[in-house]
This record gives structure tokens, sequence and C-alpha cells, in this order.
């Protein structure tokens, strides 16, 4: 062994309470981190039962929840609510891609954080979202709700997937699948594009909306240079579009831009390969106007 500071170092710090030599006082000299000095606590890697809960804890809770034994292997809140403890601070932003019974998401709800749960089983229907309802409102009383004074409150919305915007097709090659409707698409590129999907009734380009000036407009077809100039005559100085379309002409209109659906849905997707048979410029239904006529035109 050799000296890991010089004897003057050690010697130093010794006077100082810099080391500690055990509960007999002749174990290995261990160097000292004051709390004052330290940003945070390391976590111990063992965590005993009487701190965060055992598997007969959460099969109680979920009996509690649910009146039945549904899960095999449950976590208890007070496992969860360590975890966040630890890895997290309120307001943000949870994700549990297995949701199982729920527990993450419960935990982190009366915890003030938020959270993002997938499940594909039937139980997302008839567990999560009903143990999330008694959390929202205040009849779960088990788990942590006590111990982090959880009464109630805020809630969650419910989505189900969408199938899938693509498929393969014949050669092998990623395709938009054909299952897809007009409204389908319109709303897909709207999520993609953080549109909230508005079509309006009167305006036949106004597919999404994302504020009082900017709208998304869909479309399956190529447009050239001409149609877009109709276009932005249509659009005025005061809105801007973004436009979602198969193909398009170079442009430079300071109210317009263009996207090519399949490099914003997948940069392999190919067109062409079947009929889609998507008319999305006359979505939503409106009557024909000229500008209207001169984009179904347009070569």
């Amino acid at each position: 062994m050799c000296w890991k500071n010089t004897e003057e170092s050690f010697l130093n710090q010794l006077a100082n309470g810099r080391f500690y030599f055990g509960k007999d006082g002749k174990g290995v000299p261990r160097r000292k981190t004051f709390l004052s000095e330290s940003e945070g606590v390391s976590a111990w890697s063992w965590w005993e039962n009487k701190d965060v809960g055992h598997n007969q804890e959460a099969k109680k809770e979920i009996l509690a929840l649910f009146g039945t034994d549904a899960f095999d292997t449950p976590k208890p809140e007070r496992l969860m609510r360590r975890i966040f403890q630890i890895a997290t601070n309120p307001g943000d932003l949870v994700l549990d891609s297995f949701a199982g019974s729920g527990t993450t998401g419960a935990v982190a709800h009366k915890m003030g954080r938020r959270w993002v749960m997938v499940e594909i089983g039937d139980h997302a229907e008839t567990h999560i979202v009903p143990r999330l309802k008694k959390v929202i409102d205040g009849t779960d009383k088990g788990g942590v709700t006590e111990a982090v004074g959880w009464k109630g409150g805020g809630g969650f919305r419910f989505a189900r997937l969408a199938p899938s915007l693509l498929r393969r097709d014949g050669h092998g090659l990623l395709v938009i699948d054909e299952a897809y409707n007009p409204e389908m698409l319109a709303q897909a590129m709207c999520a993609h594009f953080n549109f909230r999907f508005a079509p309006n009734p009167d305006v036949w380009w106004q597919h999404g909306q994302s504020s009082e000036r900017d709208y998304l407009y869909v479309t399956t077809q190529s447009l050239t240079a001409d149609a877009l100039a109709l276009l932005a005559q249509e659009v005025g100085p005061d809105r801007s579009l973004l436009v979602a379309c198969k193909a398009h002409e170079a442009v430079n209109f300071d109210n317009i831009s263009c996207v090519k659906i399949p490099n914003a849905v997948l940069g392999r997707c190919e067109w062409g390969r079947d009929d889609y048979s998507l008319r999305i410029a006359s979505l939503p239904k409106a009557e024909p106007t000229d500008l209207l006529d001169g984009l179904e035109d347009a070569p």
C-alpha cells in the first residue's frame, strides 16, 4: 500500500474530521463528504420493504381498487414514489410504455407529475381508466395517497392508436395504405405538423389550423407554380398556409410554403404504386370555385 495523498495532506484532513475509521475506530479510513458540500445524496441500490413496499402490499392495493387479483406482478405505489422522488421533479413528464395496472400513472398524478401511459391490452379500458378516474375524483385512498397529501384533481385524455398510415406494396416498398380516406390523411398530416384538425366547410383549403392566421392544406395532387399562385392569391397577405402535397414546382410566396407528403410521412414512402383515389383537394366538401377548378385542372 502507499499514500493516496501526501502524509501532510492526510494529517490535515484527519485533523479536520474528514476520515471515518468504522464503528470501532480500526477500519480502513473512508473520506467524508459533508451534505453542505454536496448537491444531493446518492441513492442506495438496496431498498427495504419497510421503505418501498413489497409484492403482497401491491397485491392488496390492486384488490382494493379492482376487487380482484388481476395482475401477477404489480408494483407497490411506494416503490414508484421513491423512484419519482429521485428521478423527477413536480411537473416533469413520466412515460410508461407498458402500463399494466396503471400504477406509474396513478403515483405520478398524485405526486404532481405529468404522465403518458401506453397499453395494448383490454385492461387499458377495464382497469387503467377506472383507476385514474378514482385518483382524480379523490376516491382512491390507498397507496401513497395519504403520504403525499393527495386530495384529488386534474384530468387526462384517453386516445386510441389509429391504423397504420403505411403498408408494404407488392414490391415490398412502404406506401400510403389505400384504406386511408381523405379525412384520415388530413388528420394524420395535421398531427405530424402540430396543427389542429379543423376543416372549414366554407374555405376548401383550410384543413388544419395552428393559430388565427396559420393554416394547413393537404392534397395528393402535384401542384404547378400557376396553381400555387392562384392559391396564394386566395390565402391573401394576412394569412399563411402550409401545403402538404404529392409534389410541387418551385415557388417563392410570402404566404405559402410547401412540403411533400412522402418525405413528411416517411422518407422512403413511395406513391403511384397503387391507385389510392385520395382527392383531398375537395376536402371538406364545398361548392366549386374558379380557383378550385384551376387547381383540379392543373397538370
